[in-house]
């Protein structure tokens, strides 16, 4: 995964920017003034007005229903078998057909809509807190601590991340293992968290550097203020925003990371279901059945595109210079 300086993915405002209104207060239709807005509150408004954002949100809330809820959408049984109707196309009784051990392709894709978004999700909270939290203590301390977890970071970064993913997953993961469904999950996890890591670690590092000399931190150090106060109270909201954007990109990132180490038969295995996993079984049967690497593959490109135009939405919502 490449590593996006804190410019690329949006720029750090001026604390002005975030702890005032971006514009002076104007006189409402009852002659009151309007409650000055921050910078979330200017976000908010301007996404409302992107096409964009609403179709891409609409599409993540469709996916998160189906995966918490997927028996709203299919009665079938996603692992039931039967060779009599192996391959049979797509038909009023199979609206994707089935598979080539009779599975319904239906079921099949609206169940592994949970795996790829649990897996996803998990991932990305997990990356977002430990690479925050390092990039926080290292960006705020400075010195020899800064430079100690920034080489510590280097080392991770210089890790493949295909390579690295294939290494963790077949040792674990690999020929004869006796996983079940939820250690499998937190294996793929895992890895994704411990190779993604450092892009937020520089990512909040960089934000800390540009906010922490701010006059509103320097004053509450000089009023005696404790770390942990300046910190949670005063930094960190000033610098989630490239979090936020980075972390919605993330989410779609991880979806394709996930169905490509199920494709490539080390990351989530039977008898989970998944995206990746369909795509895996139907690669031998794109001449003669193409519905069977058509519909998953189209569910898998529609949720990433989802996520990545919702990530979008908000960089340009919250970046100052594209106002």
């Amino acid at each position: 995964m490449s590593d996006p300086s804190a410019a690329s993915i949006v720029s750090t405002p001026r604390p002005e920017q975030l702890t005032e209104a971006s514009s002076p207060a104007t006189a409402g239709p009852a002659g009151k003034k309007e409650k000055p807005r921050s910078l979330l509150g200017d976000a908010w408004i301007d996404l409302r007005r992107k096409p964009l954002f609403w179709i891409s949100a609409i599409f993540i809330v469709l996916f998160v229903v189906m995966s918490a809820f997927p028996s709203l959408f299919t009665s079938g049984d996603p692992t039931a078998t039967a060779l009599s109707r192996s391959r049979v196309e797509p038909s009023g009784d199979a609206w994707f057909g089935y598979d080539v051990l009779g599975r319904d392709v239906y079921a099949r894709v609206i169940y592994g809509a949970n795996a790829s978004i649990v897996v996803s999700l998990l991932s990305t909270i997990g990356t977002l807190l430990i690479g925050g939290t390092v990039g926080v203590i290292a960006g705020y301390k400075g010195g020899w601590i800064d430079g100690l977890l920034s080489r510590i970071t280097d080392i991770f970064f210089g890790l493949p991340f295909v390579l690295g993913a294939i290494v963790i997953l077949t040792t674990f993961n690999g020929a004869g293992s006796n996983n079940g469904e939820w250690e499998i999950k937190f294996l793929v996890i895992g890895s994704l968290v411990l190779l993604s890591w450092p892009v937020v670690m520089r990512l909040m590092r960089s934000s800390v550097l540009a906010t922490k000399e701010a006059d509103y931190i320097v004053a509450a150090r000089a009023m005696g203020a404790s770390t942990g106060r300046i910190i949670f109270k005063h930094l960190l909201p000033n610098c989630l925003a490239p979090l936020l954007v980075y972390g919605t990109i993330m989410i779609g990132s991880f979806i394709g990371a996930e169905a490509t180490l199920s494709f490539l038969g080390i990351g989530l295995q039977s008898p989970v279901v998944s995206w990746g996993i369909m795509i895996n079984e139907a690669q031998n049967y794109l001449r003669v059945s193409p519905f069977l690497l058509f519909f998953p593959s189209a569910f898998l490109v529609t949720a990433v595109l989802s996520f990545v135009m919702l990530g979008e939405a908000v960089r340009e919502a919250l970046d100052p210079k594209l106002r």
